[in-house]
C-alpha cells in the first residue's frame, strides 16, 4: 500500500490543513473519515452538470440519474455480498437502526417478548430498542459481556436464561473498545434459538470485509461518511423476505404503485417501498465512488493496515505508566484511553492545541461505564491513511505535552 499515493487523494492531507496553528493529526476516524477527491468530484458532478431527481422524469437527465443509484445500489451489494434487492438507502446507520425497530419489531413484537442487546452498544442500536420497548410492552435484556467483548458463548448464555428473545441487535465492532465479534457463530447461535439478527456495521464495514450472506445475517446497517463517503447516506440491508414483510418507516412520493382517495395504497416492492421522497441523490453518487475507491485498495490490504499502525502505536506506548488503555487487546485501530489524574476532555483540549483531532467524552455509548470503570475517554481511532509519523506526534503530545492549562490558557 503507497500510503503517500493515497494520502494525495485526500484535500485535507494534501494541502496541509492546519489546526490551532499546527499540522492536522486527524485521529478521529470511528466518528467520521475524510474524503478523497473522486467522492467529492463525482458530488459537484452531479451538482453542477447533472441535476434532476430520480424516478419522476422522462428525459435524459432524470435517466443517468436512475442508472447512478441503481449502479450504486449494485455496487453496495458486491461490496457487502447481498442480493441488489436487499439494500436499502437511508440517510446512514442511525435511520437504518431505526427502519429495523419501527419497520419490524414494531409490526412483529409484542409484550412478552424480547430483544436482546449489550451494554456496550452505541445509542444508536439502544434507544431505537427502548422506545419500541415502551410501545409494544417488550423487554429488553443485555448480554453479560468479557470485559467489554461479545461472545458467541455469552450470547447463548443469555438467550438460554431469557427463552422469549425475538430479536438480537449488536454492533460487529464497538465503537468504543474496538472488539470484532464473531458475527457468523454468533448468528448462528441466534437462529438456533429462532431469534433474527441486526447487526450494527458503522465501525466494521469500513475496515475489514462483510459477508453479508456467509454470515447469514438478518439486517445489516452502516453509514458511508465512516468509509471515505459523504454524510447523509448509507445503508439498511435486509433480507428480501423480512423487507417485504416489513411497513414502511416513511411514506409518500416514489414508494408506492397508486393511491384513492379511500386512504388506501399500495407499496412498491422493497427496497423502492422504503425510500420515500427525493433520495440524497449527491450522497447516493458519493457513495458509490467511496466504495471504488476502497474497493481499489482492497479490503484485506485496509484491515491489515489498520492491524500495523495499532501494533505500532501499542509498542510506542506500552511503557508508559500515565497511559490507561482500556481496551489493550485489540487489533483494531480503536484505541480507547485515559492519562493518570487528567480528565478526558482536558487532554483533548491539550492534544488539540498541537493539532491532534480525538474523541473524547463516553463516544455515545452511556451504559459502558461499569463495564471499563470509567466515565470518560479519550479515543484515537486509525485508518488506512495514518501514518507512523501521525501516531509518533499523539505519542510525544502525550508524553511531553506539558500542563494542560496551557491549552485554555495560551
Amino acid at each position: 500500500m503507497d500510503i503517500k499515493k493515497i494520502r494525495k487523494q485526500f484535500p485535507m492531507l494534501a494541502n496541509n490543513t492546519l489546526m490551532q496553528g499546527k499540522p492536522l493529526v486527524f485521529l478521529d476516524n470511528a466518528s467520521t473519515s475524510l474524503k478523497p477527491q473522486c467522492v467529492i468530484d463525482v458530488m459537484n458532478r452531479y451538482y453542477s452538470e447533472a441535476t434532476s431527481n430520480s424516478h419522476r422524469g422522462d428525459y435524459d437527465l432524470c435517466y443517468f440519474v436512475d442508472k447512478e443509484i441503481n449502479d450504486t445500489r449494485k455496487l453496495v451489494a458486491e461490496f457487502v455480498n447481498c442480493d441488489v434487492n436487499s439494500v436499502v438507502f437511508t440517510s446512514g446507520d442511525t435511520e437504518a437502526l431505526n427502519l429495523v425497530a419501527y419497520g419490524y419489531a414494531l409490526k412483529f413484537l409484542k409484550k412478552g417478548d424480547g430483544i436482546l442487546i449489550s451494554e456496550i452498544e452505541h445509542a444508536s442500536n439502544a434507544l431505537p430498542w427502548f422506545r419500541i420497548s415502551e410501545l409494544t410492552g417488550c423487554s429488553i435484556y443485555y448480554i453479560n459481556t468479557d470485559n467489554g467483548k461479545v461472545t458467541p458463548t455469552n450470547v447463548e448464555k443469555a438467550l438460554k436464561e431469557h427463552k422469549n428473545i425475538k430479536l438480537v441487535s449488536i454492533a460487529h465492532m464497538s465503537n468504543v473498545l474496538g472488539y470484532k465479534v464473531d458475527i457468523k457463530e454468533v448468528t448462528k447461535i441466534v437462529h438456533e434459538y429462532d431469534a433474527l439478527i441486526c447487526v450494527d456495521g458503522a465501525q466494521s464495514v469500513p475496515h475489514f470485509k462483510t459477508n453479508f450472506k456467509d454470515w447469514d445475517i438478518d439486517f445489516l446497517a452502516f453509514s458511508a461518511h465512516k468509509m471515505c463517503g459523504p454524510t447523509g447516506i448509507g445503508c439498511l440491508i435486509g433480507k428480501e423476505k423480512l423487507l417485504n414483510n416489513m411497513d414502511p418507516f416513511m411514506t409518500g412520493g416514489g414508494m408506492n404503485v397508486t393511491f384513492s382517495k379511500d386512504g388506501k395504497y399500495e407499496p412498491l416492492p422493497a427496497p423502492v417501498k422504503f425510500e420515500a421522497g427525493t433520495q440524497n441523490i449527491a450522497g447516493i453518487y458519493g457513495f458509490g465512488a467511496a466504495i471504488k475507491f476502497l474497493m481499489s485498495i482492497g479490503m484485506d490490504e485496509i484491515e491489515q493496515r489498520e492491524k500495523q499502525l495499532r501494533s505500532y502505536l501499542n509498542k510506542k506506548l506500552e511503557n508508559q505508566d500515565n497511559i490507561v488503555c482500556v481496551n489493550p487487546d485489540s487489533d483494531s485501530g480503536i484505541f480507547t484511553f485515559n492519562v493518570k489524574n487528567v480528565f478526558a476532555q482536558d487532554e483533548g483540549t491539550l492534544l488539540n492545541s498541537k493539532g491532534i483531532a480525538v474523541r473524547t467524552g463516553k463516544h455515545c455509548a452511556k451504559m459502558i461505564d461499569d463495564v471499563i470503570n470509567e466515565i470518560a475517554t479519550i479515543r484515537v481511532s486509525l485508518y488506512f491513511y495514518t501514518t507512523e509519523e501521525e501516531i509518533d506526534a499523539l505519542v510525544d503530545a502525550l508524553i511531553n505535552g506539558g500542563d494542560i492549562l496551557d491549552a485554555y490558557f495560551n
